[in-house]
């Protein structure tokens, strides 16, 4: 379906549905594309009603099991278990083209359609066009977890170990006197942060991209909550009062390219040799290298009493891999947390009568596609979080079952939780227990959250399976 916004709702599309469907399958792909299209184009007085005409008429000509494919696809509610890994590996069959070269130009475009594109109609030249370029950002590096700096040295070795900040991920890309800046999830937000401009505008460097953490800290240095920090971003208006207010520090990691040389492939050192030489060292996240159990716990006391979320510890040999997340990179926290979907939502109880309050959270199945319920929680939220989840959660609404409002799995929550249980309610085996939120990640897409596999993982670290 190509159509970006058909400006149908769940309610419409309820409505819209026919009592009855066809005995075979007629339809081809083009005509139902013309009929979405008709859609997509009515507007003006009278046009839901217009929709919802149009929308009953191709229902009535497709079949029951059709009927369901559709409603789901235009709901973003379809699940067919294909994964990004599998159409990467498709693309590249297709177009008889190496699945390293594809699976590069996706880690560099974050768009695979755009790349099944180029593979398919663009050649040798449409493939070489994703090679890393100034101002179009590739996705994030991601890490992995370890338990404490001593298993993530074991498995590592020597490593570089650095403060895990929690703020707002930044790319930054920099041509002469042009700067912009790109959120985790590759969304242009220069306007919103021009304190993180006029640094780029200093370094050593006229042509550069680099990658940190923007995070708003008190006068004490330590930091606020991630929650505060996302406040500046997404922001077009008072952008110079919200900075007096609350402004944002920068921190940089890492280096993906210099001066015309793109850096992806280099080993860490290496790329944070040249990012030391060519940013001032107040921009720099605090590290050390080592390979010391000692020394790295002590450093990561540090970073813990400075009021940061723990270490990341770096393979000082690995490339940049971008979209990407492996073993390279480990991150260790102090307090246990997830970041998941939220599958459904119950109407509260008492003061919070009115607000949408218990969550259903969900882990990412990266086997079935989907996500896996995994528990409940109603614990960490503040009153403006349950009046903004509230109205955010009706407009994902997907259905409903007595007090429970179901909705599309766009919204990823952190949860922090103290240990994992058996569970046999749940279809993934396992329960959270103790549960409670932490805050939203608008900066992280419902692909980017754990999956079961992690927990998996986790719980037999516990000691509870195999």
């Amino acid at each position: 379906m190509r159509q970006e916004k058909l400006g149908l709702g769940w309610a419409t599309i309820q409505s819209a549905r026919p009592k009855s469907a066809a005995e075979a399958a007629t339809l081809e792909l083009t005509e139902v594309n013309a009929a979405l299209a008709r859609i997509a184009a009515a507007a003006g007085t009278g046009s839901v009603g217009t929709k919802q005409r149009l929308l009953h008429d191709l229902a009535s000509r497709l079949t029951a099991e059709e009927q369901r494919f559709l409603a789901a696809l235009i709901v973003g509610e379809l699940r067919q278990g294909a994964l990004e890994g599998l159409v990467v590996e498709a693309i590249a069959v297709a177009a008889g083209r190496p699945a390293a070269d594809v699976r590069r130009a996706f880690m560099m475009a974050g768009d695979l359609p755009a790349v099944a594109r180029a593979a398919l109609t663009g050649g040798e030249a449409g493939m070489a066009s994703f090679a890393v370029q100034l101002f179009r950002p590739v996705l994030p590096m991601l890490a992995g977890t370890a338990e404490d700096v001593g298993e993530a040295l074991t498995e590592l070795g020597e490593a570089a170990v650095e403060y895990k900040l929690d703020g707002a991920r930044v790319q930054i890309h920099r041509r002469g006197d042009e700067v912009r800046v790109y959120s985790r999830r590759l969304n242009e937000v220069t306007a919103a942060v021009p304190e993180l401009v006029e640094a780029a505008l200093g370094f050593r460097s006229g042509e550069i991209i680099v990658e940190g953490e923007a995070i708003a800290l008190r006068p004490d240095e330590t930091p606020l909550p991630f929650q505060t920090t996302m406040r500046r971003f997404g922001r077009r208006l008072h952008v110079d009062r919200m900075r007096g207010e609350l402004p944002v520090t920068l921190f940089l990691f890492d280096l993906l390219h210099l001066d015309g040389a793109p850096l992806l492939d280099e080993p860490l050192a290496r790329r944070a040799d040249l990012l030391s030489g060519t940013v001032a060292g107040s921009l720099l996240v605090p590290r050390i290298v080592t390979a010391s159990a000692e020394a790295a716990g002590d450093f990561h006391r540090a970073a813990m009493a400075r009021g940061h979320e723990g270490v990341m510890l770096k393979a000082l040999g690995a490339p940049y891999e971008a979209g990407r997340r492996g073993r390279r990179w480990l991150k260790v926290k102090t307090v246990r947390t997830l970041d998941l979907v939220i599958l459904a939502a119950e109407w509260g109880n008492g003061r919070r009568r009115g607000w949408l309050s218990n969550l259903h959270l969900g882990a990412r199945d990266p086997a079935g596609g989907g996500f896996v319920m995994l528990g409940k929680t109603f614990k960490g939220m503040t009153d403006e979080m349950l009046r903004w989840q509230t109205e955010r959660l009706g407009e994902l609404e997907a259905g409903r079952d007595g007090h429970v409002v179901y909705v599309r799995p766009q919204l990823v929550v952190e949860v922090a939780f103290n240990d994992l249980q058996a569970s046999p309610h749940y279809p993934g085996g396992l329960a959270l227990r103790f549960a409670r939120v932490k805050g939203y990640r608008p900066d992280k897409s419902p692909a980017e959250a754990d999956t079961i596999d992690t927990l998996r993982e986790i719980y037999r670290r516990q000691g509870g399976g195999a």
